[in-house]
């Protein structure tokens, strides 16, 4: 049995927590209380999931979990005798930093995660340059990107929104892959080991970079992409992207990505992205991890992108204002 550390057990986290528990036992009870995978997360919610379960609302069904192993703190982590093989961060992009530093001053990574695989499964780019600062051998550490859609519908609860597929690179030992692979399709959800991760990765960016900031600035949901005011402006955030991608080696056919982004946004209509999520809840945003990347990489090859740099100006401007 492979036993997991979901840092950073939010939206996705959690629900990962619920896709990759095992669950036996015979009777309700028993099954549902978890043993291979832990939480570490925000104090609120974990108190909460240790009172009363994890509950996740799958649209037709709710599950209640509840897991042995729950920390609102790496020092409560490190009085534990949990030994993760796994560690998967799903932290917001701009706790990262932070994140790094702190697992480095633990002392953990030559001590409980000496070890461990390390996944970042979080949205954006330049993750995996901004974590290896906390000293982590670089075999060790793979990413991925998901497009599920969970919202955290309150303390101990979370909400799938949307289906969406999950993507990790296809260097995972085959032990953990087949680990993963048998979750996530028991449960029927779709997980790839993409051997052209980094296209699969821009891919995601290319549509973050277009429905997120559209719709923390309109405070809409996915589908105002689709309005044809807004056509041209989105033509132009994915003509940009592309010719990002073009200097850093990548060939995304701009029609092909305009297709994607338009495609999403209409399966994905109703949903509130993550980043007006964010705002609604006044919360920091991830804009520099999207948006603020392609305005940096742009810069690095001389390309004019002043869509992107608009977005993530207007963007960014709310969380200044707020504080």
């Amino acid at each position: 049995m492979t036993d997991i550390l979901i840092y950073g057990a939010g939206a996705i986290g959690s629900f990962l927590g619920y896709l990759l528990s095992e669950m036996p036992g015979k009777n309700a009870a028993e099954r549902k209380r978890i043993e291979n995978v832990a939480l570490l997360g925000r104090a609120g919610h974990i108190n909460a999931i240790k009172e009363q379960g994890l509950h996740v609302d799958l649209g037709g069904k709710r599950e209640v979990l509840f897991f042995r192993h729950c920390f609102s703190s790496l020092n409560e982590l490190k009085a534990s005798n949990y030994h993760p093989r796994l560690v998967i961060i799903c932290v917001k992009t701009y706790s990262l930093p932070d994140l790094s530093r702190e697992l480095k001053e633990s002392g953990l990574l030559e001590e409980r995660f000496k070890e461990s695989l390390f996944i970042l499964l979080m949205n954006g780019m330049g993750n995996r340059e901004i974590f290896l600062k906390s000293g982590l051998d670089p075999a060790r550490l793979q990413e991925g990107i998901t497009s599920l859609g969970v919202l955290l519908a309150g303390e101990g609860r979370v909400e799938l929104k949307g289906r969406g597929k999950t993507v990790l690179q296809n260097k995972i030992g085959r032990e953990d892959r087949q680990f993963l692979e048998k979750r996530f399709l028991e449960k029927g959800f779709q997980i790839e080991f993409s051997p052209d991760f980094q296209r699969q990765q821009f891919l995601k960016l290319l549509v973050n970079a277009t429905i997120n900031p559209i719709t923390a600035l309109t405070r809409w949901q996915n589908g105002v992409i689709l309005f044809p005011a807004l056509k041209s402006t989105v033509e132009a955030v994915v003509a940009e992207v592309v010719a990002v991608a073009a200097a850093v080696g990548l060939a995304i056919p701009e029609e092909e990505a305009l297709a994607l982004v338009l495609s999403v946004a209409e399966k994905t209509a109703a949903n509130t992205s993550s980043m007006l999520q964010d705002v609604l809840r006044g919360k920091e945003m991830e804009i520099e991890a999207i948006n603020g990347y392609i305005v940096r990489q742009a810069g690095d090859h001389g390309i004019e992108v002043p869509v992107n740099e608009a977005m993530y100006g207007m963007v960014k401007s709310i969380s200044e204002l707020r504080s």
